[in-house]
């Protein structure tokens, strides 16, 4: 993809969110959590075996906010605290995320397992020091995930989040660890 790849959501309809995500996403701050949000609480603790995409539509957030799923937009991104995806790395909830129009999270700090095993799924996780407090529901972002860099459109304020890796860029431009290390394997079989 090249760096002038963006997506804008506005007046956009809901449509399948796209793995690798554009290089800078365009959306709102659909939510805010604390610090040490369990992650199951998105879907509820009783669903997390749960994978149908009709089921996490009808159970994402509605503890919460019971018109979540109907207000979030592609390119929205959640926001969390320290040590978000605290508790035990299940995947449906953010796969209900991600099925709604989620494209990033952005948190204070990440549990160790949930960034791992979310991060290798594909999804842009960026720790952005402040970022808990310096904004608001549906504020609008621009979220350069490559550069770990936040604009609040609506202020103008920029943040700077910690870097990502070489390798963990390539794993989210590959839609995730699997893809990447299966393009590695076909290159590596293309060379012998």
């Amino acid at each position: 993809m090249s760096a002038g790849n963006t997506q804008n959501t506005e007046n956009t309809e809901r449509t399948e969110n796209p793995l690798p995500p554009p290089d800078v996403i365009r959306g709102r701050v659909a939510w805010i959590f604390g610090d040490d949000f369990d992650v199951d609480l998105v879907i509820g603790v009783e669903n997390i075996k749960y994978y149908d995409p009709d089921v996490l539509r009808s159970v994402c957030m509605r503890r919460y906010d019971p018109e979540f799923a109907d207000t979030v937009r592609l390119g929205d991104v959640i926001v969390g605290g320290r040590n978000f995806g605290y508790g035990h790395p299940h995947y449906p909830p953010l796969v209900a995320l991600r099925n709604l129009g989620i494209t990033a999270v952005l948190a204070e700090s990440f549990s160790p397992g949930f960034w791992r095993g979310e991060t290798y799924n594909g999804m842009p996780l960026l720790a952005v020091p402040g970022i808990s407090t310096a904004v608001r529901r549906w504020d609008r972002v621009e979220v350069d995930w490559r550069r770990s860099r936040v604009r609040l459109v609506d202020t103008g304020a920029r943040l700077a989040g910690d870097p990502l890796s070489d390798r963990v860029v390539k794993v989210i431009e590959a839609g995730g660890s699997l893809n990447l290390l299966l393009a590695e394997h076909r290159a590596a079989r293309a060379a012998d």
